[in-house]
């Protein structure tokens, strides 16, 4: 059995509850994976987050040195620079069988950095990598997505998914 095909517990991840305390908790956030294509998935993510009020670090060796939301893009987690101050959360845009050395590499450089979450992004599972950060006291959110999280926990969505702001069901 390969890292990527142990069985995911959907169980494993946060409650409701824990989902909302670790979004109010998080103020860094550093995006692995993320691309400066405006309509990928990883880049209106890190958006969204960013309008939110999160610090988020984009991450992507190939965009290094490029800026998204007023930051400069790192090659990697390991060249975010101290003076940058505490990354809170690791939000990993990447696939389930790359995510263990994402996670391994969070886990050296960041840990005395206050790391507190690795979030793995929705189809991402890697039980093995969640289970050595877990060992290192850090929370793990597996096929989830921060902004969609955000999202329905806080009230920004309605049927359907869309916040539109109108009530479609006045009479009259």
């Amino acid at each position: 059995m390969t890292e990527t095909e142990a069985p995911f517990d959907p169980a494993s991840n946060p409650s409701p509850d824990g989902l909302r305390r670790i979004l109010r908790s998080v103020r860094t956030v550093a995006m692995v994976g993320v691309s400066t294509n405006p309509v990928r998935p990883s880049n209106y993510v890190g958006r969204y987050l960013a309008l939110k009020g999160y610090r988020v670090i984009p991450v992507n060796p190939v965009a290094a040195g490029q800026r998204l939301w007023g930051q400069e893009v790192r090659a990697s987690l390991a060249d975010i620079p101290a003076e940058l101050g505490p990354i809170d959360m690791v939000d990993v845009f990447r696939r389930s069988d790359q995510a263990g050395e994402v996670v391994d590499e969070a886990l050296a450089t960041l840990l005395d950095r206050g790391l507190k979450v690795i979030w793995l992004q929705i189809g991402v599972v890697n039980e093995p990598a969640a289970a050595r950060a877990r060992a290192k006291g850090v929370e793990v959110v597996q096929n989830l997505c921060p902004k969609m999280e955000y999202q329905r926990l806080f009230g920004e969505l309605r049927m359907g998914g869309i916040n539109t702001g109108v009530i479609s069901s006045r009479l009259g």
